[in-house]
């Protein structure tokens, strides 16, 4: 019973993440960055609007949102309460329950999110067309955002990891797929790289965006991709082991922390507020034409 309650106890920290934190992190950012948009470009693009109205419904229904998420999590932690007291309970619907939450708590607000821009943009943003604009010319690197450890850890974790999936190949277990997650995990690593190499080096879409916001946003995303792999991957890691120890009872609670982990590392950008030294980390910048 142990590794019940200890998975109760880590469900409810994520429906407490997932449905709480996160919620009011976003929303303190959405307020924020509000206050950053020059007035005069958002007049350009949005005459007569006002974007403040707007963006306060948009959060009140957000803020519905999510509270109808919440109260899913936690009927769906009182049907698991129930179901785990048994002793004839499977771990297996347990975890795919679980999985589900997670998904559903962060796909449907963000399909809401991107729903209410791309109608709002369709309906409002008046095209404009604007004059000979200036670039910061500066050659922006990988370790300017994240720490070479890190990095050499994320490498490193992966060679294991395949190490280790050899080793249980010699000795499966019922259900093993070694060589289908060694491949799934390469193809996680291989889109987390061009998620980097395109921060980096890709071309910047937000009209509003300061150069020291794209800095912050940039670093914010390079730092979750770097994370986001040695955390799958240790997970991951940690679940085979568990079986391999006969320790099966324990994969719902390793599951459930391993995704508010996954939430707190995707939502980096929206803990973190800008700071007013990032542009002086990377060095003084030069202006020329774009």
């Amino acid at each position: 019973m142990i590794a019940v309650y200890a998975f109760l106890a880590a469900f409810t920290a994520q429906i407490l993440v997932v449905s709480v934190l996160l919620p009011a992190w976003f929303i303190r950012y959405v307020r924020v960055q509000a206050t950053r948009f020059p007035a005069e470009r958002v007049a350009q693009l949005y005459p007569d609007v006002d974007l403040r109205s707007v963006q306060e419904h948009f959060l009140t229904r957000y803020r519905a949102l999510v509270a109808g998420i919440a109260v899913l999590g936690l009927l769906l932690l009182a049907w698991l309460f129930s179901y785990m007291r048994r002793p004839d309970w499977d771990d297996g619907p347990v975890e795919v329950l679980v999985t589900v939450h997670f998904l559903v708590a962060h796909m449907l607000p963000f399909a809401f999110l991107v729903w209410n821009g791309v109608r709002f943009n369709k309906k409002h943003k008046r095209s404009v067309t604007e004059g000979k604009r200036t670039a910061i010319l500066q050659r922006r690197g990988l370790f300017d955002f994240v720490s070479p450890s890190a990095v050499f850890l994320a490498v490193l974790s992966y060679f294991l990891f395949a190490a280790f999936m050899i080793y249980i190949q010699q000795y499966p277990f019922r259900g093993f797929a070694g060589l289908i997650i060694l491949g799934a995990i390469t193809l996680v690593y291989a889109v987390n790289a061009a998620t980097v190499y395109w921060m980096l080096y890709g071309r910047k879409s937000n009209p509003f965006e300061t150069h020291a916001g794209r800095l912050h946003t940039i670093g914010l995303a390079v730092k979750s991709s770097v994370y986001s792999c040695i955390v799958i991957v240790v997970y991951l890691s940690l679940n085979f082991s568990l079986r391999l120890l006969d320790l099966q009872r324990w994969e719902p609670f390793a599951l459930s922390i391993f995704m508010t982990i996954c939430a707190l590392v995707a939502s980096m950008g929206f803990a973190a507020p800008l700071r007013k030294y990032e542009v002086a980390e990377l060095g003084s910048p030069q202006l020329g034409p774009r």
